[in-house]
């Protein structure tokens, strides 16, 4: 499938309006665990404590049986999300809006409407965006508004080179890091994540042709949202994000930042001038 026109785009934006409410607790061994995964102090934390910012993306995630997932791991297409028949599936980006800190032992609903469904036609081939309105609240209110925008889109040659490196802005802030299988192994247990791009490598090379594990979006979001923080000594307000570029396991990377009029503009820099996100904070 090729193009835009063989999809049934009248059929898929069928779904806009479509809603989900789902509801999980925020437990003490989820924030540890979340905290040993991201290298943070994981001491036992108490009851009402401030979890880590990015924490919603670990509750609630759709538990599909074994007998109703699609070969690459995701339940299959359908349900809440249209049913988008293009075979890959990734995060493409999302803005979040921080009105309250989740803390532990909340009870946390989140509340998701599908807001618009677009198909376009990228380099790639054909490209289907669709947009996820979320709410996430406790007891107290609103904690967090967020977008998300997922894309999909057909197989492709992923050991294609990326484009040539950009001129990068120096960063005035830097942290190197590397995710190794281990980190990405444990970030998709958090999130019971079961998308074979991020453990798999026989199917991640062999199937979806790309060179290694893919380091998944949310998890370069959640580093980027905990480096801002921590460089400017306080949680953000606002947050906006999108994926520019795959992140492999066996690339090393930095998180970089640099001040701007509305805050501190973020990016992950591999060590071959490649950016893979870009973010925005602000406060």
């Amino acid at each position: 499938m090729t193009e835009a026109t063989e999809l049934d785009v009248g059929a898929l934006r069928g779904w806009i309006g479509r809603r989900e409410t789902v509801r999980d607790m925020l437990t003490p061994r989820l924030v540890r665990e979340l905290q040993a995964t991201l290298d943070q102090d994981a001491a036992v934390p108490e009851d009402g404590a401030k979890a880590p910012l990015a924490i919603h993306w670990c509750l609630a995630p759709p538990a599909a049986p074994g007998s109703a997932l699609g070969p690459d791991g995701h339940p299959a297409r359908g349900g809440f999300l249209p049913p988008v028949p293009l075979p890959r599936r990734m995060w493409a980006g999302g803005a979040l809006r921080f009105h309250d800190r989740l803390r532990v032992d909340d009870a946390v609903e989140r509340r998701s409407r599908i807001a618009d469904v677009s198909v376009k036609r990228g380099r790639s081939g054909t490209l289907c965006f669709v947009a996820v309105d979320h709410e996430i609240a406790t007891a107290r209110g609103i904690a967090i508004a967020e977008r998300q925008d997922i894309v999909y889109r057909a197989l492709e040659d992923g050991s294609a080179k990326p484009p040539a490196p950009a001129a990068l802005p120096r960063a005035e802030f830097r942290r190197e890091m590397r995710a190794d299988p281990v980190l990405l192994f444990r970030y998709s247990a958090l999130t019971f994540n079961g998308h074979r791009i991020h453990f798999d490598r026989s199917y991640v090379t062999e199937v979806e042709n790309y060179p290694g594990l893919i380091v998944h979006g949310p998890l370069q979001a959640t580093l980027l949202i905990e480096f801002a923080a921590a460089t400017e000594g306080r949680a953000p307000a606002g947050f906006t994000f999108r994926g520019v570029s795959p992140l492999f396991d066996f690339t090393p990377f930095a998180l970089c930042a640099r001040r701007n009029e509305t805050g501190l503009a973020l990016w992950i820099e591999t060590a071959d001038g490649i950016r893979t996100m870009e973010a925005q904070a602000t406060w």
